[in-house]
This record gives structure tokens, C-alpha cells and sequence, in this order.
């Protein structure tokens, strides 16, 4: 599968409808629908629902769509950094996010006014669980990384608090729970099946939903733990149970999903936090302290989100 296909497979699930993403790409609709009939036959698997008016991702889809929107951005950042190293740049950060916190808006707007203010700079991302960040920047391979788990003290560690989210629920389009546009209350999600991400990768969002439903009168009913916040959102599509995410997640839309405020658990709430070395060497420490600047000017510049996706 060439990138070609990926970049395909993105415009036509943002546009819906194979003629609308035919005419983005600048190409006609027959070789477009071969590029999807291409890659279905890969993948041994429908990547596309076929509607009366237009089409939408599969469970399955959804799952490529995620992967390929990642790999493209990857591709992008490398083709910036080659492009920093032709030019001779100055000084290297690596910076690590977990899937969710990626999909805050505040994470990209950060990312994207450093490289627009700092171009020479070489930046490297790295998406992966809490539990695994956590062991890069110990081991000093990453110099910052975006995280939702508040961790203990690490001596070589420093954290700040970033902003606070709500949670959402989510589930399969047309789920009784989710018809209404109301909040809804937490302990209606008794007996319900859910999806959540798996502890080890997220302790704080997971704890936090298990104490959350405690609290409301009910032990979750977890069905099923995924190890990414997106796999979460593809295990819900299909069909398998109800989850709860922060409510940036709802940034990946689908037709196959629908979201819902929750009522009832006022301490559900996901943080954003940074996390970084606290003494690196010198050009990275100068870099960190551009990073954290760079954070404080976006809050400051939307500071209706700093409580509230």
C-alpha cells in the first residue's frame, strides 16, 4: 500500500462521497474507486459502507482511516525535518503524546506555531501509551511528552498541569442511551457493556471512569480493553459496548459513533498534562522552555478552553 492510497482513503472518508474526494485529489472517480477496490482486496476486508448517498467508513475503515491520518502526519513532520537538516538547523526536541491528547486541539495549534516559529529546529514525535512515555523520558529519549495520567514524583521529571476536559460517552449511532441531547446521568450506565482503555497504558483515564462509576452506585461492567484511545473508538463502532473518552475524541467524527455529556460525575474529567526532563542538556533545556512558552501563548489565546473541549 503506497501513500497515495492513505491520502485517498482520507479524502474519501472526510468527504463522503467518491465524486467530492475525486475532485479534492484532482482525479477522476474511476481510478479513485480502483484505489478503493485496491486496497479492500489488501486489506481481505471492507474498508467503506456503500450508502443510497455517498458512503462511510466500516468499523474496520475507521481503524485504517486512524492509521493513515498518523502515518501521513509522520510523513509530513519527516519531510520537515529533512528539509531542517538540509538547511543546516539548530538544535533537536523530541516530544511524545498519547493518542487522545493528540486529538486535543490545543496540542495541534502548540505543535504547529513551534515549527512555524522555531523552522530550524528539528522535531520528533512519538505517539505510544502513558506507562510507555513515561519510560522514555526516564531513559531520556524523549524531552517532553503531552500525557493524561498525573504520575508520581520523579526527581529527573517536571509536570505542569495543562487544562481539564470533560468525558463523553460514546457508542454505536443509534443506541437508545444516546438519542437525546441532554446530559446523561452516569449511573444510567449500569449494566451496561463497556470498552475502556487498558490500565497499564492509561492508569489515570481508566482509574478515573472506574472510580467515577463507583461512586455513582456500580461497578463497571468492562467487556472489553483496548490499548489505544482510538482502538477504543473502533471496538465501540463495531457493536461491543459503550465507552467513555475524553471529549476531544469527538475531533474523529463517524457516522458509526455518537457522543453524549455525562451528568452525574463531577470528578470525570481528563487533564492535559506536560511532563519533561527537568535537567537535559543545555540546547534541549532552551527548546523546552520555547515549548512551555509556546503553550502558555495558545492558552492565552482561547482561554474558553482551558476548561472545556
Amino acid at each position: 500500500m503506497e501513500l497515495r492510497h492513505l491520502r485517498a482513503l482520507v479524502c474519501i472518508a472526510e468527504c463522503g462521497n467518491l465524486t467530492r474526494a475525486a475532485q479534492q485529489l484532482g482525479m477522476q472517480q474511476p481510478p479513485l474507486t480502483r484505489l478503493l477496490q485496491q486496497m479492500e482486496a489488501e486489506m481481505g476486508t471492507p474498508l467503506m459502507e456503500r450508502l443510497p448517498r455517498g458512503m462511510r467508513p466500516t468499523a474496520a475503515g475507521l481503524t485504517l482511516v486512524q492509521e493513515a491520518r498518523m502515518v501521513l502526519a509522520r510523513v509530513e513532520a519527516m519531510a520537515g525535518l529533512v528539509q531542517d537538516a538540509a538547511q543546516g538547523g539548530s538544535g533537536h526536541i523530541a516530544i511524545g503524546f498519547t493518542s487522545s491528547a493528540a486529538l486535543h486541539p490545543l496540542v495541534a495549534q502548540v505543535l504547529r506555531a513551534f515549527r512555524a516559529q522555531w523552522p530550524r529546529v528539528k522535531v520528533a514525535l512519538e505517539e505510544a501509551g502513558s506507562g510507555e512515555l513515561l519510560e522514555a523520558l526516564l531513559a531520556q529519549r524523549l524531552h517532553a511528552a503531552l500525557v493524561r495520567s498525573a504520575w508520581e514524583a520523579q526527581p529527573s521529571l517536571s509536570s505542569r498541569h495543562v487544562l481539564t476536559e470533560p468525558m463523553v460517552v460514546v457508542g454505536p449511532a443509534g443506541h437508545a442511551l444516546l438519542q437525546s441531547k441532554r446530559a446523561l446521568p452516569l449511573a444510567q450506565l449500569r449494566g451496561q457493556p463497556l470498552v475502556l482503555y487498558k490500565r497499564p497504558a492509561g492508569p489515570g483515564l481508566h482509574d478515573g471512569i472506574v472510580t467515577a462509576c463507583v461512586g455513582a452506585g456500580f461497578h463497571p461492567q468492562v467487556v472489553q480493553e483496548a490499548p489505544r484511545l482510538t482502538a477504543t473508538l473502533s471496538l465501540v463502532a463495531a457493536g461491543l459496548g459503550l465507552s467513555i473518552v475524553p471529549a476531544s475524541m469527538q475531533q474523529l467524527r463517524s457516522d458509526g459513533l455518537a457522543y453524549r455529556r455525562l451528568s452525574g460525575a463531577p470528578g470525570l474529567l481528563a487533564p492535559l498534562i506536560l511532563v519533561s526532563q527537568r535537567r537535559p542538556e543545555a540546547q534541549a533545556q532552551v527548546l523546552l522552555q520555547h515549548l512551555g512558552s509556546m503553550v502558555d501563548q495558545q492558552l492565552a489565546q482561547q482561554p474558553a478552553r482551558r476548561g472545556a473541549i
